[in-house]
């Protein structure tokens, strides 16, 4: 395998949209695999946790599966890791969705949006950025991204927080730190500029 076309695994615990992912990640040069096998997990170079649906299911899906562990063992080995809406969600300690336990990897809530709007919160929304990463790189401040969800992550270490989105409040739309890239918005539906979001991502991972 050469070093410019790494291996991603997008992890399958049967969530919604993942192969947007998978055809994004392909156009963006890698070679992307949907698997929910360990020993698959452990051989790439990278990991993509996408989500799309129900907090509940998707946790007991993923504990079913084993991928709670292979998760943390991943993202505590340093390989890179990019978590998309729910994959962002499912990193910190709890929802509110159902009172649900998550993966914990992040000290954290997640919490739904107030009565007073129109849920989900749907279609494109700025997204501004307050620290710098590789993965938006050459994105401006600003930039539309497209979002689907009723829920949004608060952790607890506010720096963990890259960018902001306003919509009735203004809630954390990305975390970065180490090696982990964790978004609220959906890339793959972002048109050219969450095609962008991969092929840093992608970039990222052969740095």
């Amino acid at each position: 395998m050469s070093k410019s076309k790494p291996l991603i695994s997008i992890l399958d615990y049967q969530a919604g949209n993942i192969k947007s992912v998978e055809n994004a990640l392909i156009y963006s040069g890698a070679e992307a695999v949907i698997t929910s096998d360990p020993d698959t997990i452990d051989r790439s170079d990278a990991i993509v946790f996408p989500g799309q649906g129900s907090c509940i299911s998707s946790m007991s899906n993923i504990q079913s599966k084993g991928l709670d562990d292979t998760i943390k063992k991943a993202i505590l080995s340093g390989k890179p890791f990019l978590g998309i809406c729910l994959g962002l969600q499912l990193l910190l300690d709890r929802s509110e969705e159902g009172d649900t336990d998550c993966l914990g990897i992040i000290e954290g809530d997640v919490k739904r949006f107030g009565d007073d709007l129109k849920i989900p919160h749907m279609g494109w929304n700025k997204v501004y950025f307050n620290s710098e990463h590789p993965v938006f790189l050459d994105i401006p401040d600003g930039a539309y991204f497209y979002f689907i969800h009723s829920y949004y992550a608060v952790p607890s270490d506010a720096s963990l927080i890259s960018s902001t989105t306003e919509y009735g409040i203004e809630f954390c739309s990305s975390i970065t730190f180490d090696n982990v890239v964790a978004v609220q918005f959906h890339p793959e539906k972002s048109g050219e500029t969450g095609l962008k979001v991969y092929g840093n991502f992608v970039n990222f991972v052969n740095s």
